[in-house]
C-alpha cells in the first residue's frame, strides 16, 4: 500500500514542476516585452538633459554673422560646432562657434565648465563679475572670458557668450597654446563686434 502512495506523490511533484515551469515561461515572456519600448524613448531624453543632443534651427531671418578678419577662413560646422573659424597665426589654436537652445546652463556653470578644460579651478559669482569683460556688438552685449592655464605648457581659452532675441545661446570660443591664442586674440576680439542679426528678406 505504500508503494501506489509513494508512486502518487511523485506523480504530483513532476506536475507541480511542470506548472511552474509553464508559469515561469509565461512570465519571463511578459518581462522581455516590457523593456523593448524603453530603450527607443531614453535618447531624446537623456540629449534633451544635455542640452547638446541637436542644435536648434538658426533665427528667423538667417541667425548671427559675423565679418572674418583678414587672412581667416571659415568652415561649416558638424555636431555641435555651428562653425569653425581658422586664424592665420601659426601654433595651435581652435576656434569654435557653438549655438544652444535656451541658456545652456547659464554663464556660471559655463565658465566653470570651460575652466575645467584646461585644468583651473571653479570660481564663483562674486569672482565671475571681476573677469568678465563686455563687448558691445549690434547682436547685442557679448560676455568674454580669458583664462590661462597653470603649469609649464599654458593653455589659454578665450571665451564670447551672447544671447539672441530668439532665445538661443551662442558661443565663440579660442582655445590652445598661450602664445600663438595672445596673437590671435585682438582680431578675435574684433570678430565678436563684428557680431550681427541677419534681418528677414
Amino acid at each position: 500500500m505504500n508503494i501506489p502512495l509513494r508512486t502518487a506523490l511523485v506523480a504530483s511533484v513532476f506536475l507541480a514542476v511542470g506548472c511552474s515551469r509553464d508559469d515561469v515561461q509565461t512570465y519571463r515572456v511578459a518581462k522581455e516585452n516590457g523593456p523593448a519600448s524603453s530603450p527607443m524613448a531614453m535618447p531624446p531624453t537623456q540629449g534633451m538633459n544635455m542640452g547638446t543632443g541637436e542644435l536648434p534651427p538658426p533665427p528667423s531671418g538667417g541667425g548671427l554673422k559675423w565679418t572674418l578678419p583678414k587672412g581667416w577662413t571659415e568652415e561649416k560646422g558638424s555636431g555641435m560646432r555651428f562653425a569653425t573659424l581658422k586664424s592665420p597665426v601659426q601654433g595651435k589654436v581652435d576656434v569654435s562657434v557653438v549655438v544652444l537652445a535656451g541658456a545652456a546652463g547659464g554663464e556660471l556653470a559655463n565658465v566653470n565648465r570651460w575652466r575645467g578644460q584646461i585644468g583651473l579651478p571653479p570660481t564663483d559669482e562674486k569672482a565671475l563679475a571681476s573677469t568678465r569683460q563686455v563687448v558691445k556688438a549690434k547682436a547685442g552685449t557679448v560676455a568674454v572670458f580669458d583664462f590661462t592655464s597653470d603649469g609649464q605648457v599654458k593653455t589659454r581659452m578665450v571665451t564670447g557668450q551672447l544671447s539672441t532675441p530668439d532665445g538661443s545661446t551662442w558661443f565663440l570660443k579660442m582655445v590652445g597654446d598661450a602664445g600663438p591664442v595672445a596673437q590671435a586674440k585682438p582680431e578675435f576680439m574684433r570678430l565678436m563686434e563684428s557680431l550681427r542679426l541677419e534681418s528677414a528678406n
